[in-house]
């Protein structure tokens, strides 16, 4: 029987890293508007970026809307998910979410996986990315995968 997804979801949301967690971030070597190389040194798996992506704890959804039929109250700040991998690389999406304000330093998109130079950071998660190297490599799977 295949799990359904509110529970896939809450498997996914259960594994965010922990407030108190400290983590090593991976190297990154930005090459023009990317990030070459993945973070973990292995493809990420889109199912499992997916869910992260509808997960309300990843908050994408706030800002993005996209084809996710099942999440009412998607957002409109930021441009729609929708045909995301048609626009841009791999290494392109892994820059916008490792740290979009390399590429705009007025974005409102939060750094997910940069800690160094934020400011009104609440002190739980200072010191910590929002998400792990391989939660951003699943969810650059998954965006890779949104074609028009």
């Amino acid at each position: 029987m295949m799990p359904s997804a509110s529970f896939v979801i809450a498997a996914i949301v259960a594994a965010l890293p922990a407030a108190g967690a400290a983590q090593t971030l991976a190297p990154t070597t930005i090459t023009g508007d990317g990030i070459a190389s993945s973070l973990t040194g292995r493809p990420g798996d889109a199912a499992r970026g997916r869910a992260l992506v509808v997960a309300r704890s990843s908050t994408c959804l706030l800002c993005h809307s996209g084809p996710f039929a099942e999440v009412r109250f998607q957002g409109d700040l930021a441009p729609s998910l929708a045909g995301a991998g048609s626009r841009s690389t791999p290494a392109q999406l892994r820059l916008r979410l490792v740290d979009a304000s390399r590429l705009n330093p007025e974005t409102i998109m939060p750094s997910y996986y940069r800690v160094d130079g934020l400011t009104r950071v609440g002190s739980a998660w200072r010191d910590k990315p929002i998400l792990s190297a391989e939660q951003i490599e699943d969810i650059v799977a998954y965006l890779a995968t949104l074609r028009e």
